[in-house]
């Protein structure tokens, strides 16, 4: 056998078992084991549009988000966001992909970990009318991926990140009034 014969099953066997492990991550991805939802929802006493306009000015982020303190990119859809997270004492930069702006309504992203089906997070803020001048705040996130079931401490950290941020956002808009 000689040597380039020998490469090319060599590089064939690593292309082969590379499309089954991504075929694999694909397909655990949308099992109960590797999936794991996020919510937590606060009320605020403020108009939709207050709400938005806080949510949504990502420059001022570093003066009152315990959680998410920095924002670049443009809003829009189909567009790349780089976020600066704080969980804890660990700083993580991610790049989701906005997949909905829907004013006074819906703000939603998604981003990977590497690889579609690693580590997957869909995460949304939804604002719902709770009376007048009254919304309900609904932040969450749908875990995907063949590292979710071995991430239960980074996914308590970050639930409970969300709440501070919520209660955060809470206090900006309302004190606005």
């Amino acid at each position: 056998m000689n040597i380039s014969r020998f490469l090319r099953q060599v590089v064939l066997k690593i292309l082969s078992f590379g499309a089954i492990f991504y075929v694999a991550t694909l397909v655990a991805a949308n099992t109960s084991i590797t999936q794991k939802n996020l919510e937590t929802e606060v009320i605020i006493n403020a108009p939709a549009a207050r709400v938005w306009q806080a949510l949504t000015d990502f420059g001022a982020y570093p003066q009152w988000n315990p959680f998410i303190r920095e924002v670049t990119g443009v809003s829009s859809p189909g567009e790349k966001l780089t976020i600066q997270i704080h969980l804890g004492d660990r700083v993580m930069t991610i790049r989701p992909t906005i997949l909905v702006i829907q004013p006074e309504r819906e703000l939603r992203w998604i981003g990977h970990l590497l690889i579609p089906g690693i580590f997957d997070g869909e995460h949304s803020f939804v604002i719902e009318p709770a009376g007048e001048n009254r919304v309900r705040l609904i932040q969450r996130e749908t875990f995907n991926g063949l590292l979710v079931p071995f991430s239960g401490s980074l996914l308590g950290n970050t639930k409970r990140n969300f709440s501070m941020m919520n209660l955060a956002l809470k206090e900006r808009v309302e004190q606005a009034n």
